[in-house]
């Protein structure tokens, strides 16, 4: 047990150091924000400083990543502002030079022209001209010209609206911040087509692809994704030939015939972690309907089926709701359950329990609603930049809640580390057998608490590329890092609870499960920063360990088929047949969606091309719900099974199970992933700017497409609502007991 405990420490130490290190070379090789934009030929300034720095927080306040995507990340109705600015700017220069060259289109010039002003294209927009000792970007002044194009156009985008980009009339209609946006625009975009210094790649590594200014990928891309390959095959045969010949090893124990919780004692704080369940199933229930209205935008545009509802849900706050509500819901279940959990692992409820559970369930409510208030207030212009930093919108997709609201949710999950961390301190004093599986719980709970926090480590001025560093360990490493050992962990303590397996046999490979996983996963995060103005290190230090990512999830087949035989072993354990379940179904879909979809996307080669396309929605959906939601509704069940004292009638978990599974694999085979392979097809072929364009988002089969989306979300909302009906009667069942563990 030592050498794995140093193997785990060592994989967390060694992995950190390098993803800090990574940090280190984000905030020294960041693209530049210059002082001032001025036309080369006049030396007229057009843009300084400022108004770059307040464009990204004008651009954050309108929702930001919820309306389109810069670099790649964001939303999908919209273009992705960056590559359709590049785009749109590359083709009004190629005209302008074609109409006083040569008097004619572009498009009929011969292939020697057509070259020609290629060349003088490439070379007008791929030359850096940033001077480090006056702080100046010089651009052309046609390419100003250009630029002047694309100001018009995108300013009567957000203040006329654009029904195909769900963009409302009035989205933003001040002209100073306009101008501001247009400038913030302007900056994503010659970051994204303008060479590193001495490098013959962008400061996005050529992203996005688009052929006209020759934004090709890279090879340190294409050699990193090669590699990536050739590391998964190496590593999925290591760790199916060391699976295959250690996990008979463990103890074997002669299974119960009885269960070994019947004769569980619960305790009052267990009782008033109950009403979390009614509220997170309220949470599920509205994050579906408002997943109905955000699919229904990408049809309609502005409204619902005739109603304008834009003009008060516009397609910003629906969809920022239904994103930020699944991240609320699930992260409530999980720490819901570790409360509920606590006095069972320490065996004793410490004092003040009820009443942090009681503070916590409010600031939770207070949290959810408060945040919910200052993004439409937000995204709706009430308030100004600064207000609406801490109190409304913070643009970043997963991360959109003000910062008061953070830091008021930091506040919460510190309360949470000591409530659950005292009942595990209390039990790894005892010093029996379980201490390991307890003291690797007791990292993940700290972790939790601690990784949180790196959400609070940029400012309300901090450029994009160190913003989306830190959003991703976030989103990254708290949700997909620490909480997935956590899930692992708990899962592993009630099986041993259980005596399905011994207690000293889950340590050990809880343990050896997190190495294992954050072997990968802690740089792996790097495969999200590719292309957001990181170094190249990034490519290939994500690629090399997201693909090791994946390498514990081939083997869910056979945990797939192990919880199946443990299912029919002895009939006592059909009473937890449901939430084994939903366990079953995290782990199909951690192979599937976390696994196979996720390394769809993962590999540079793969995200050059597909980022921000509904390949990501394909991943996106089978991973954040299949996998973590589907755990918090089988942690949801297996805590109601514990506490409640009645047989259950199972044909509504029966339902609930079934239609989610069905649903959700009925909208990604349907829907989600055909569109996402004709967006790449488009992407690898014409450009990636084409791939967001809304010619092909409304074309025929594309909207045929779209429609077909209904055939899962049907099932899958019919199966929403079986699960909800039944945790909420079950949940005010047992809060009518008289006593508790009656």
């Amino acid at each position: 047990m030592r050498k794995i405990w140093i193997a785990f420490i060592s994989v967390v130490v060694l992995s950190f150091i390098v993803l800090i290190w990574i940090g280190t070379e984000v905030y020294q090789t960041q693209p530049p924000i210059p002082e001032h934009v001025v036309i080369k030929e006049t030396n007229t300034v057009v843009y300084t400083k400022a108004d770059i720095q307040i464009g990204q927080n004008v651009w954050e306040s309108i929702g930001g990543m919820e309306v389109g995507s810069i670099w790649g990340h964001g939303s999908y109705v919209a273009p992705d502002w960056t590559a359709d600015w590049i785009h749109k700017e590359a083709v009004y220069m190629l005209e302008h030079w074609a109409q006083t060259d040569y008097n004619t289109a572009y498009d009929d010039l011969d292939v020697e022209k057509k070259a020609a002003l290629k060349a003088r294209l490439i070379k007008d927009v791929k030359t850096n001209t940033f001077d480090a000792d006056t702080q100046t970007i010089s651009i052309s002044q046609i390419r100003w010209d250009a630029i002047s194009a694309n100001i018009n156009h995108y300013s009567s985008i957000f203040s006329d609206g654009h029904e195909q980009y769900a963009i409302p009339k009035g989205a933003l209609t001040d002209p100073v911040k306009l101008g501001q946006l247009n400038a913030f625009l302007f900056w994503t975009s010659w970051a994204a087509s303008t060479n590193r210094p001495e490098k013959e790649y962008t400061y996005t590594s050529n992203w996005p692809h688009e052929p006209l200014i020759d934004n090709l990928i890279t090879d340190d891309s294409l050699i990193w994704s090669g590699l990536s390959i050739v590391l998964l095959l190496l590593f999925i045969g290591i760790l199916t030939y060391y699976y295959l010949r250690n996990h008979e090893k463990g103890e074997i124990l002669e299974k119960p015939n009885s269960d070994p919780l019947s004769k569980l004692q619960l305790v009052g704080s267990q009782k008033a972690v109950l009403k979390y369940f009614i509220v997170i199933s309220l949470l599920i229930a509205l994050q579906v309907v408002l997943g109905a209205l955000t699919v229904h935008y990408t049809v309609e545009g502005q409204a619902f089926f005739g109603f304008e509802l834009s003009q008060y849900l516009p397609y910003s706050i629906t969809r920022t709701w239904h994103t930020q509500l699944a991240i609320f819901w699930i992260a409530a279940t999980w720490l819901a359950t570790g409360l509920f959990l606590a006095p069972m692992i320490s065996g004793k409820e410490m004092k003040y329990q009820v009443f942090g559970i009681n503070f916590l369930f409010f600031a939770l409510i207070i949290i959810v609603l408060g945040s919910m208030m200052g993004e439409w207030l937000g995204v709706h212009q009430f308030l100004d930049l600064t207000t609406n930093f801490f109190f409304g919108h913070q643009g970043y997709e997963y991360m959109d809640l003000g910062r008061f609201w953070q830091y008021f949710l930091a506040i919460g999950l510190v309360l949470w580390v000591i409530m659950v961390g005292r009942h595990l301190m209390y039990a790894i004093n005892k010093k029996d057998e379980s201490k390991d599986l307890i003291i690797i719980l007791l990292v993940s709970v700290v972790a939790i608490g601690l990784f949180f926090f790196s959400g609070l480590m940029y400012g309300e001025n901090s450029s994009l590329p160190v913003i989306n560093y830190w959003r991703w360990w976030l989103v990254h490493l708290w949700v997909e890092g620490f909480f997935e050992v956590f899930a692992t962990v708990v899962i592993a303590f009630i099986f041993s609870r259980m005596k399905v397996i011994s207690t000293k046999t889950a340590g050990r490979v809880s343990v050896a499960s997190a190495a294992i996983f954050l072997a990968g996963g802690i740089i792996g995060t790097l495969h999200h920063l590719y292309y957001s103005g990181t170094p190249v290190q990034a490519i290939a230090l994500g690629a090399t360990f997201s693909a090791l990512e994946v390498v514990p999830l081939t083997l869910m087949g056979f945990e797939i088929r192990e919880n199946w035989n443990l299912l029919k072993s002895k009939d006592w354990i059909q009473k937890y047949k449901w939430p084994i379940f939903f366990f079953i179904a995290v782990a199909f879909w951690n192979f599937i969606g976390a696994g196979v979809f996720g390394f769809l996307i993962n590999p540079p080669i793969a995200l050059y091309y597909i980022q921000g396309l509904n390949t990501t929605a394909v991943h996106a959906h089978t991973a954040l719900f299949g996998v973590y939601g589907m755990l918090g509704m089988g942690f949801i069940i297996i805590c109601l099974r514990f506490y409640s004292d009645r047989v259950w009638q199972n044909t509504k978990l029966k339902r609930a199970f079934w239609l989610l599974n069905i649903g959700l694999t009925a909208m990604v085979i349907f829907s989600l992933l055909p569109i996402g392979i004709i967006q790449a097809y488009t992407s690898i072929t014409k450009g990636y700017s084409f791939a967001r364009d809304a010619d092909l988002l409304y074309s025929p089969v594309v909207q045929t497409l779209k429609w077909l989306r209904m055939i899962g979300d049907v099932i899958f909302s019919v199966g929403i609502f079986y699960f909800c009906w039944f945790t909420i009667d079950e949940t005010l069942y047992n809060y009518r007991r008289k006593k508790v563990g009656q």
